[in-house]
């Protein structure tokens, strides 16, 4: 008979103890699990204990988290979260070098834990530290000479502590004095400091940064990209990468009264900032082409430099051209001198019934589809004015391709010629497109280009490249006008494929686009529509779009089954840390089709809040959630704010989630929308219909041949009895 679920059979250790084997009931209170563990062993005041998980975590059990106790589990009876917080604070106090040491080293390791945390932290913990850090360290520092590893450790391990209590989110970042960040700040502009002191402080600026506005201003105040430029330089990828992290910090949380304001602060500032401090061109020599292999986080925070980098191409995107405006006119009239080596005709030369002639004739071998008034076509956003600077960036910079392509296509019949000034256009706003230029970097993506880091202006290069290739792909397409948005889907076909292989170069990415001619696509595309099977016949999608509404509900069946399993889902600090874990904290239950939940399933007393399906107003996600307007220094996290969603249930009662992946949130949103009748809309859904439809498919064609498909699956081969055997290979 199995054992009851409630029961779970454990291992406790108490030091200098045997072990002992024992069963606990997760229905009796943890205070009265602990004080029978303590009687086994003749302990009392067992108020003053607590169990912990024997492992490198050491986290404490309590009613929250007990329930992850599994079969086998190896537990350690110690002392409570309050107490060791309490010996703690008092030891980090001692005047013994070597006892402080070992006490702040201890005191590291045990803030991971929230509830030692929370009872540290309620001891003024947070404010002791930055005391220390403050005004202790300078006592410190006059015997620095003499004991130099000793007091980098214990810097070391200070900022540490602080780092992992802070990292909680308990305690707001707006409460710290100028003194602390001047502080910490001076360890990061020191040329020599320890490297996890400086590993440390780099973290924290950059905590600083994403969680306070106020912040923001003050540790931009105290921290120049001047002064951080010299940590790249080293060959330690950790400092590298938190480096980097903090110039995206302080790129990022740029001043935003106004979204206008921050662009063209941002514009102005970046751009200096990249141009005089050589920021590109010693991230490639010392990051990118180091012998040294790129881990996942440093290829993450470059990702985001090139994000916020490209991000700053969106104020001229979304600015429209002013027709009015004699200085942007300026650059279309540049355009026309330069593809026809043509003076600017005086004012009085000829008539002006003759002058518009001319003008209109050029401009219509120029490919603007307004012959009259040129600067008609950049009103539409995006592409707004970026790609008339493209233009004029592919005309001065690459003046003879420039030349070539407009006389090469003005001498083709009306109908064959490539539109350069649609086209340029059109393929300024594809690359915005690939590029996603405006959008907030992705907290998980690693999908950072080289090549982009060649160059200083390499989106202008880029799309030099790519507009040469447009009017290749034309000849060779032999389009016409009416084939215009083909040529383009081919061409943004040509440019996913090269960029799929991570060129290190702008010139490797001009070869690989070599290798991609429209012949090529041509033969990839047949290649694979040879190996996908063609669903697409009439009859076909006809029973497709009978059996879709039955796989649908098959689908929200199983959304609901398993809103009813329940979901653990982790707590998010407010700060992304390399290769960092989150534990589980809370585990919710919608009682969605049990009333009287059976002893194995989730029920109210065990796993957090029940939710009666009838009180459910609404579903909300993403930034309109009200745990997302309370986080401010989330507002970077898109990742965050994709997995995040509430359940509204009463009038203004909230239940607040963040997903532990796309998975579940999409679960939970499909299976709460479906419990209020609302369409499921979610990608899984979309793949889960996809996949389903396409088994369904495939079994009633196999039916259709008459093939017999079993209704159970063959049986597993037993186990042999004898393994007492060889196999003879002759």
């Amino acid at each position: 008979m199995p054992p009851p679920a409630d029961i779970v059979k454990v291992a406790i250790e108490w030091p200098g103890a045997f072990p002992k084997l024992m069963e606990i009931d997760q229905k009796k209170p943890l205070s009265a699990i602990i004080k029978e563990v303590c009687e086994g062993w003749s302990l009392g005041n067992h108020e003053n204990f607590a169990l912990q998980i024997a492992d490198a975590t050491n986290f404490y059990i309590t009613e929250k988290n007990r329930n992850d106790i599994k079969n086998g589990s190896i537990l350690r009876l110690t002392t409570s979260p309050y107490q060791t917080a309490v010996q703690l604070h008092e030891r980090i106090q001692s005047s013994s070098m070597d006892a402080k040491l070992e006490a702040l080293k201890d005191l590291a390791n045990a803030s991971r834990d929230i509830t030692f945390a929370q009872e540290f932290i309620n001891l003024d913990g947070i404010s002791l530290l930055t005391q220390m850090v403050e005004s202790g360290t300078e006592r410190y520092q006059k015997l620095q000479k003499i004991m130099k590893p000793c007091f980098g450790d214990l810097l070391s391990f200070t900022l540490t502590a602080f780092v992992e209590l802070m990292d909680h989110g308990i305690v707001s970042w707006d409460t710290f004095s100028v003194a602390f960040i001047k502080k910490i700040a001076s360890y990061v502009n020191k040329s020599a400091m320890d490297t996890a002191v400086l590993q440390r402080s780099l973290a924290i600026l950059e905590s600083m940064v994403l969680n306070s506005q106020d912040l923001y201003h003050k540790v931009a105040q105290e921290i120049t990209i001047g002064q951080l430029i010299p940590h790249l330089q080293g060959t330690d990828q950790d400092i590298q990468t938190y480096t980097i992290a903090v110039i995206n910090a302080l790129f990022l949380k740029a001043p935003e009264e106004k979204r206008q304001v921050r662009l063209q602060f941002a514009h102005t500032e970046m751009a200096h900032i990249l141009a005089q401090k050589q920021l590109r061109s010693i991230i490639l020599s010392n990051v990118i082409r180091s012998p040294t292999p790129i881990n996942d986080e440093m290829a993450h925070q470059l990702y985001v430099l090139q994000v916020l980098t490209f991000n700053l191409l969106e104020d001229r995107m979304m600015t429209k051209m002013d027709p009015q405006d004699q200085a942007q006119r300026d650059i279309i009239f540049e355009l026309r001198r330069i593809a026809f080596d043509v003076e600017c005709e005086p004012n009085n030369s000829g008539s002006i019934e003759k002058r518009k002639s001319m003008y209109t004739r050029d401009y219509k071998k120029l490919g603007f589809i307004n012959h009259v008034n040129p600067a008609v076509d950049f009103t539409q956003i995006p592409p707004g004015m970026l790609a008339l600077d493209n233009m004029l960036y592919f005309a001065r910079h690459h003046q003879d391709a420039y030349i070539r392509i407009v006389l090469e296509n003005s001498s083709r019949e009306d109908k064959h010629e490539c539109p350069f000034g649609r086209s340029s256009i059109e393929l300024t706003k594809m690359l915005c497109e690939i590029l996603k230029v405006g959008e907030l970097p992705s907290e998980n993506c690693h999908d950072f280009h080289p090549m982009f880091f060649t160059h200083d202006r390499s989106f202008e290069e880029f799309f030099c490249i790519s507009i040469q290739l447009l009017n290749k792909t034309w000849k060779e397409m032999r389009a016409t006008s009416e084939d215009f948005n083909k040529v383009m889907q081919v061409v943004r076909e040509q440019i996913m494929r090269a960029l799929t292989l991570k060129p290190n170069s702008l010139d490797q990415f001009k070869s690989r686009l070599q290798n991609l001619s429209y012949t090529e696509i041509l033969k990839i595309r047949q290649s694979e529509r040879m190996n996908q099977e063609d669903f697409q016949s009439r009859p076909i999608l006809e029973l497709r779009e009978k059996i879709q509404p039955e796989i649908m509900e098959l689908i929200k069946q199983q959304r609901l089954n398993r809103l009813c399993e329940g979901t653990c889902f982790r707590k998010i600090s407010s700060r992304r840390r390399q290769g960092e874990t989150h534990t589980v904290l809370t585990r919710i239950y919608v009682q969605a089709f049990e009333p009287d939940p059976t002893p194995s399933s989730p029920t109210h007393h065990n796993h957090g809040d029940t939710v009666p399906v009838a009180d459910i107003k609404a579903v909300i996600t993403g930034k309109d959630c009200p745990h997302m307007k309370e986080k401010g220094a989330l507002k970077q996290n898109k990742e965050v704010l994709e997995l995040a969603f509430s359940v509204l249930y009463e009038s203004d009662e909230y239940l607040n989630f963040i997903a532990p992946d796309k998975h579940e949130y999409c679960v939970w949103t499909d299976g709460l929308n479906a419990l209020l009748g609302k369409e499921m809309t979610s990608d899984y859904t979309k793949s889960d219909m996809d996949t389903l439809l396409s088994m369904e498919m495939k079994l009633r064609l196999l039916d259709l041949e008459n093939i017999q498909i079993p209704e159970a699956p063959p049986p597993i081969p037993k186990e042999p009895s004898n393994y007492d055997f060889v196999y003879d290979c002759n």
